[in-house]
């Protein structure tokens, strides 16, 4: 089965991304920073789905996607290496933010989440935009 490129989910999960980012600030001010490491994580996440949707290709893992997107698009220098380490630091703070009662949120560290979201979320849409624009 061949699966076509879908500009439509390409921007919707680009959407996703934006909207997740809108939901971390508000987070972040009220100072519910466990949830706004939710939120940024998730924003980067959907933004390299919106990447993996322009091949067509997705996984059901959260894991997989990131290894996916770091051997083709990290490793590739798509993506710089430092992105790829930040993005890996984001899914571990998410991971602990989430599921690890003892964790301590630092507030200064959800800033850098959330600045690592946001800088990957500008990044990919340049990306996908011009992408889109060779289709």
């Amino acid at each position: 089965m061949e699966y076509k490129v879908s500009k439509d989910l390409v921007l919707h999960r680009l959407e996703q991304a934006k909207e997740d980012i809108r939901a971390t600030e508000v987070l972040y001010k009220e100072r519910l920073y466990k949830s706004a490491n939710n939120r940024a994580y998730y924003a980067i996440f959907h933004s390299i789905r919106s990447v993996l949707a322009l091949e067509p290709i997705d996984f059901r893992r959260h894991k997989d996607v990131i290894a996916h997107f770091n051997q083709y698009y990290v490793n590739t220098g798509i993506f710089s290496k430092t992105m790829g380490r930040r993005i890996a630091r984001a899914s571990q703070v998410r991971e602990d933010s989430d599921y690890d009662d003892e964790f301590i949120v630092d507030p200064s560290n959800t800033l850098i989440q959330i600045e690592t979201a946001k800088e990957l979320v500008k990044l990919v849409e340049e990306y996908v935009n011009k992408k889109i624009l060779e289709l």
